[in-house]
Parts: structure tokens; C-alpha cells; sequence
């Protein structure tokens, strides 16, 4: 029983079920032939069903339960959160094996919708439960199982669709295994006791403990304080639990609205930096292109070659583009600079991104256009798949250094809280997007008009960020021949007054 306890306590325990849990639910190997199983015989549904009908409620469900999902997350210490993630992705998976119908197709995908709102539980989770010393390694381990399960998921795939070992329904089937041996692991997840805001005190409890632990680690002198202490501890800590306990559901009903005010606080403050604000004005927008562009690659795909084979590379090409630019979905300010092979090197580049910054966004996010211009227009499917995955390339290498230049000066706190706001910016703008352009309630456009669309959205953010960034450089160079200048009068006045 003692051991049993010691290993839970361990931090090994949690992340290793995380990890587990990280990589079941990211296995998809349907995902990248979804078009052909839905518009194939084994759902019947047309290509405009799918396309103007059924995806865009994805876009309306992550809107619309984005901010309950980050609150709760938060108030219910991550792990209830979690495995709401896997119910929803086992409901998800289940609808998409058993139903046939456009409505039922519309609940699967609002179904996912809770799905991708819920990950922020899965990232954050390990910042309750794994001390500081332990935190980047176990952030980093549950960071890479995902990306491990996404490549897998698509090799694999690829396999079974290109050899013919499984129909589209038995590997329904299969994920479904894998997705309930997922939620089992979530469930054995222990529930932490603390959390970013809610549940602050208690993390302040944790941490000051985790100091003495460490200062014992120090020198015999302090181990003998630290050891007083925790004896000290000992004797009175079950009052001291008690009182918690007592004072815990008043607080909490304190800490709602008190939390809602430091976050609004937090919010303003942080974006009263005009650098930081250009920054996630490029996120939030790019963001929601780049998601329009994936959600919906697919379809362009099948219209670009329009055979029964046309899917038969998917698995590949999105495994591959994984690879090289998986997106950086964490929190966790260490991860920011790892989260792309596309950009490894960003840490060691010694560039005044303050000054340059904002004509890489611009310059880069015209290479994206022309990528999406290209893959909109070319007739090769080869070509298609090469720029898709360039301009994923170009976007993770971009969001990252945008990661990197707002976590710089921000505590973990306000990072998550600037990570999220910019994420509910692309979304809603995705919404916008969707309803206008994709949905048939709208003006339901062909996949074609809608891709140069998005390829033009590109086109103007880079214009918009190219001139903005000449502009400081200008104003920049300004200021600095002022500046010697000022320095050479002042320097001549100096050597007059010596005379």
C-alpha cells in the first residue's frame, strides 16, 4: 500500500498516464481520407453536404463552449476536463462509425468541436501536478507523444488504405479501441489540487513546500530547518487541512468573480503593449486562416484529381507536414521555441524582432498566399501537396516566433490568458469566415472560390504587416540619425567649452 501511494505521488506516474492518454486519443488514422469515407459509399454524402452543411458546425461548436471549457477547466482542477475530452472523442468516433445521416454528421462534428476546446485541459494539466524542477521534462514528454501520435496515426493510415488491410469502418473500429483504452488511462489521472487561478492558494501551499524541498537539497544546516518544519507540519497539519477544507467553498464562491476581475485586469494590461499587440493581431489572424486552410485542404484536394485514388497519398503528406510543423497548441512558455523542426533555430538567432518583426510577418505571409494561390490553381496533385505543406512550414515558423516574442516578458499566468484570448480572436474570425463564405445558409461557395479567398486573406495580411513594418523601420532609422545627431551637437559644445 506504502509503495503503491509512493509511486503516485511520484511524478513519473502522472505523466506517464498523460502521455498514455496523449498519444490513444491523437492516433486518428481516418482523419486524413475523412473526404473519401464521407463521400463514398460508405455515407453517401455529396461533396457540397460535406463541405457547406456539416464542417462548418466544427467552427460554431469550438466558438461557442471555447470560454465556458477554459473557466471550468481552470475551477475543476484540469482532470474532470480531460476526461470530458475522451467521452466526447469516443461519442465522436461512435457517430462517425454508426450514422449516416447529414443532422448526425452535424452532432458528430459539434461533438469534436468540444473535443479541440477541451485540449487546453490536456496542457495544462501538468503544470498542477509535477513540481518546477520536473516541469519542463514532463511538459516536453507530453508534448511530443501527441505529435507522435499524429505522425502514427497518418503512417498508419496511409498503410491501411494503400495495402487494403481494413475498410474505412474497421478502422473506425480500431480507433474506438484506442480511444476507450484512453479514457480509462484518463480516468486513473490523479486529481490535482491546485490549478492557474482558481485554486491559487493551494498551489502557493505546494510550491512553498516544494521550496523547503529543495533548500534541503542545499545544505545540512537548512535540511535540519526544513525537517523542524515538516515535523512542525506534521503535528498540526491535520488543523490545517481542516481549516481548508472549511473555508473552501467560500472561497471558492470569492474567487469567481475576484478571478474574472484580476483576468480582465491581466487582459488590458498585457494589451496595452503595442508590440505585443501587433503580435497577437498577426496571431489571431493568421490563426484563422491557417485553420480554414487545413479543415477544408481535403476537399481541394479531391477536386484537384477527382479518382478513386486521389486520397491515396493523404496519410503521408499530412504525417510528413506534421513532422516538420505540428502546431504548437501548449501553453507552457518552454515550449514555445520547440514546438516545429521548421523552427528549431529560432532560439539562436540574435535578431531585433522588435524592429524586423513585423516585416518577417508580412514578407512570410505573402509566401503564404503564393502557396495557397498555386495550390488553388495547379492541376497536379503533387504540386498541391507541396505547397500544402510549405505553407504549413511558413505558418509554424511564424506562429512560434510570435510564441516566443509574447511569452519573453509575460508571467505563465498572463501567457495562458494572452494564448487564449488570441485563440478566441482567430476563432471568432473563423466564424465570420465560415458563416459568410462556407456555410449554404451563407453564400456557400465551391472549394476553388473559397481557397483563392483564403489565399487573398494572406495576400492582405502581408500588405498590411509589410507596411506596417517599413514604417518602423523608417521611424526607427529616423530616430537614430536624430539621435547622432543630437550626440554630435552636444559632443561639439563639449569641445568648445574645453577651449
Amino acid at each position: 500500500m506504502d509503495k503503491m501511494k509512493r509511486l503516485r505521488s511520484d511524478w513519473r506516474y502522472p505523466t506517464t498516464l498523460l502521455c498514455i492518454y496523449g498519444f490513444l486519443s491523437t492516433v486518428k488514422p481516418l482523419e486524413p481520407f475523412l473526404i473519401p469515407f464521407l463521400t463514398g459509399q460508405d455515407k453517401n454524402l455529396t461533396t457540397e453536404q460535406v463541405n457547406n452543411q456539416i464542417f462548418p458546425v466544427w467552427t460554431y461548436s469550438y466558438l461557442s463552449v471555447l470560454v465556458p471549457v477554459f473557466l471550468l477547466t481552470d475551477w475543476l482542477r484540469y482532470k474532470p476536463v480531460v476526461v470530458l475530452q475522451g467521452v466526447a472523442l469516443f461519442i465522436t468516433t461512435a457517430l462517425l462509425r454508426w450514422t449516416e445521416s447529414v443532422p448526425a454528421m452535424q452532432a458528430m462534428q459539434f461533438c469534436y468541436g468540444v473535443v479541440t476546446a477541451s485540449e487546453v485541459a490536456y496542457f495544462s494539466y501538468i503544470y498542477s501536478v509535477v513540481d518546477l524542477e520536473r516541469y519542463r521534462k514532463a511538459t516536453s514528454y507530453s508534448r511530443s507523444v501527441q505529435l507522435l501520435g499524429y505522425t502514427a496515426g497518418s503512417v498508419l493510415g496511409q498503410l491501411l488504405v494503400s495495402f487494403d488491410l481494413m475498410s474505412y469502418d474497421d478502422i473506425l473500429v480500431f480507433t474506438l479501441v484506442l480511444t476507450a483504452v484512453a479514457l480509462v488511462a484518463s480516468c486513473l489521472l490523479p486529481m490535482p489540487q491546485s490549478s492557474m487561478f482558481f485554486h491559487r492558494r493551494r498551489f502557493g501551499q505546494r510550491a512553498s513546500k516544494e521550496g523547503g524541498k529543495r533548500r534541503r537539497d542545499g545544505s545540512n544546516d537548512e535540511a535540519r530547518d526544513s525537517k523542524r518544519s515538516d515535523t512542525s507540519r506534521g503535528d498540526g497539519g491535520d488543523e490545517e487541512v481542516q481549516g481548508v477544507e472549511e473555508s473552501e467553498e467560500s472561497e471558492e464562491k470569492e474567487s469567481c468573480s475576484r478571478v474574472v476581475v484580476q483576468l480582465w485586469r491581466d487582459f488590458r494590461r498585457c494589451y496595452s503593449s503595442r508590440q505585443l499587440l501587433y503580435w497577437s493581431v498577426w496571431w489571431a489572424m493568421a490563426t484563422c486562416g491557417y485553420n480554414q486552410t487545413v479543415n477544408y485542404v481535403q476537399v481541394l484536394w479531391e477536386h484537384v484529381q477527382p479518382s478513386q485514388n486521389f486520397s491515396i497519398y493523404n496519410g503521408g503528406v499530412e504525417a510528413t507536414s506534421n513532422l516538420l510543423s505540428k502546431p504548437p497548441k501548449c501553453q507552457q512558455k518552454t515550449e514555445v521555441k520547440r514546438s516545429a523542426a521548421t523552427a528549431y533555430g529560432i532560439g539562436f538567432t540574435d535578431v531585433r524582432w522588435e524592429q524586423w518583426g513585423e516585416l518577417c510577418l508580412g514578407g512570410f505571409s505573402g509566401l503564404g498566399a503564393a502557396s495557397l494561390f498555386l495550390m488553388t490553381f495547379t492541376e497536379n496533385i503533387w504540386v498541391c501537396y507541396s505547397t500544402y505543406a510549405i505553407f504549413k512550414c511558413l505558418y509554424m515558423l511564424l506562429i512560434t516566433i510570435a510564441m516566443y516574442q509574447i511569452a519573453a516578458d509575460l508571467s505563465m499566468e498572463r501567457y495562458a490568458l494572452v494564448f487564449g484570448a488570441n485563440n478566441f480572436g482567430a476563432l471568432l474570425l473563423q466564424t465570420i469566415i465560415t458563416s459568410v463564405v462556407v456555410d449554404s445558409r451563407g453564400l456557400g461557395l465551391a472549394i476553388v472560390p473559397q481557397f483563392i479567398i483564403y489565399a487573398s486573406y494572406f495576400a492582405a495580411i502581408s500588405v498590411v504587416f509589410s507596411v506596417r513594418g517599413l514604417f518602423s523601420i523608417y521611424r526607427a532609422q529616423k530616430i537614430k540619425k536624430e539621435q547622432l545627431s543630437v550626440d554630435g551637437k552636444q559632443s561639439e559644445i563639449c569641445e568648445e567649452h574645453k577651449f
